[in-house]
């Protein structure tokens, strides 16, 4: 008796060893894929302080300056309020609401949010050379800061149509489309940045707009993808009122998920 109880134990230790490792094969071949995107994506940004630090110290502290600023006052607040889709997309998905699900990512309610919370964040980037001398930042710095920071506004409201179809496609696992723009926009990023760095003598300001033109670029293929790929056919949804209606929604999860980015971003 005792032994058919251990031979029991052992069976369900098994199968539950063996249900735990399947498990993590299926976690693995979406979290790994989905790692690599978010790193290529910020490979862009590193490009452009790298291309930008054979310009000289001056530049160099500026540029750094304004990439720090504009994460943590721009695109990772765009990328936590976006992280509210994984709730939405998520039901959606799992219930079979496809057009739920269409109206929420691409059209439109979180693309929608995301354009309204940029003024804002566009208005302190126009000011920031008045605003970092105030904490007792070079006043040269701040004004070239500003500056790079101003030709990366056209990046953030890419971003506000990249995050949201990040999260669209990572939530019907369709992750290898993303990796593979991924890599072709860090490939087609490190040339034109080097172009209009050095060739075109741009400067540092070559690397915010290689930057806003790699993002454009990145969310046009993307936008094509879902436009065109029969995997979204059942996912796609006209623009209607109810992408409107949806935007109170997408705020009262998005807005706790931008602060819990924030505060992580703001400590690193």
């Amino acid at each position: 008796m005792a032994k058919l109880e251990e031979r029991e134990d052992e069976k369900k230790w098994a199968t539950s060893w063996g249900g735990y490792i399947e498990e993590l094969k299926k976690g693995s071949r979406i979290a790994a894929p989905m790692v690599a995107v978010t790193v290529l994506q910020y490979l862009v940004q590193v490009v452009s302080v790298i291309m930008v630090g054979h310009l000289g110290q001056l530049s160099l502290s500026s540029v750094a300056i304004a990439t720090s600023l504009t994460n943590i006052t721009g695109f990772s607040l765009l990328s936590g309020m976006a992280g509210g889709l994984e709730t939405l997309c998520g039901q959606a998905y799992g219930s079979e609401q496809y057009k739920k699900l269409g109206i929420y990512t691409y059209t439109y309610s979180a693309i929608i949010s995301l354009i309204l919370v940029c003024p804002p964040i566009c208005m302190l980037w126009i000011f920031m050379d008045k605003l970092l001398p105030l904490v007792g930042q070079d006043t040269l710095i701040s004004y070239k800061a500003r500056q790079y920071s101003l030709w990366l506004i056209p990046g953030l409201f890419a971003s506000t149509i990249l995050k949201p179809l990040t999260r669209f496609l990572q939530m019907q696992s369709l992750i290898l489309p993303m990796l593979l723009t991924s890599i072709f926009i860090l490939c087609f990023h490190v040339p034109l940045c080097w172009i209009l760095v050095f060739k075109l003598a741009l400067g540092d300001l070559g690397a915010a707009i290689a930057f806003s033109l790699s993002t454009w670029l990145n969310v046009i293929l993307l936008g094509i993808y879902v436009r065109y790929s029969s995997t979204c056919e059942k996912t796609r949804s006209p623009l209607s009122k109810d992408a409107f209606l949806g935007v109170p929604q997408f705020f009262r999860l998005g807005v706790p998920s931008a602060i819990t980015v924030w505060h992580v971003f703001s400590l690193s």
